[in-house]
């Protein structure tokens, strides 16, 4: 009997201290999650989730501003394109420039902090050059989202004949892509889903619906 409890003290010891561990290894692991900074994120999806939804709302303006007066599929076509093309030229070297501007601000920093600490560990210096933003990742994502977002209303628009149908489905393919790069970027960035895809799409709608509105009257004014 003494034996017995002996051991289921011993076995007691032995508990507790990998109990502690585990619920200190447990709590690490949440602190971790929670501190996560999710603004780390913001480089590439600030980049990648506007220039797609400018690609988007921007293409899809100028073919309905355009199809507000001319309704000919090829020049719609091809207004779209040109708008494809010199937006993620614009968004690719404006994403440029402007992150650059960032980092060389961000070095700036780091070379004055050096100077004040002489001895300033290389791990330090390391985990401070990771942290520098990238400046033509950012310009990458910008062009290639841009282009992904200005492909929808090109791909709606280019197997329908009448216009009418055309324009309907350029709004309803508009709207659905709206909605999920609404709710992507909500997602990704854990901001709240339905204001963020809402917010997106009454933006969208507004900027087709003043593009067509003020080109139409426009163009039957006879200017």
């Amino acid at each position: 009997m003494a034996s017995n409890q002996a051991n289921t003290q011993q076995e007691s010891k032995f508990t507790l201290p990998m109990n502690d561990l585990e619920q200190q290894v447990t709590l690490e692991q949440e602190v971790d999650e929670k501190e996560f900074d999710y603004s780390k994120r913001s480089q590439w999806l600030r980049a990648a989730v506007l220039g797609a939804n400018d690609g988007l709302v921007s293409t899809a303006s100028l073919m309905m501003g355009v199809g507000a007066v001319k309704k000919d599929i090829k020049v719609m076509i091809l207004t779209g394109f040109a708008g494809l093309v010199a937006g993620a030229c614009s968004m690719a070297i404006g994403e440029f420039v402007s992150v650059y501007s960032q980092l060389d601000i961000e070095v700036a920093q780091m070379k004055r902090e050096k100077r004040r600490n002489a001895n300033r560990e290389k791990e330090d210096d390391d985990d401070a050059k990771e942290s520098l933003p990238n400046p033509a990742q950012a310009a990458a994502a910008s062009a290639l989202a841009f282009s992904v977002g200005a492909m929808v209303p090109l791909l709606a628009a280019s197997f329908i004949r009448d216009y009418k149908v055309r324009i309907g489905v350029v709004v309803a393919a508009v709207t659905l892509a709206l909605m999920v790069f609404g709710w992507l970027g909500a997602a990704l960035g854990k901001a709240p889903v339905v204001k963020s895809s809402a917010r997106v799409l009454l933006g969208g709608w507004l900027a087709m619906a003043i593009t067509f509105g003020l080109t139409k009257l426009i163009g039957s004014s006879g200017l």
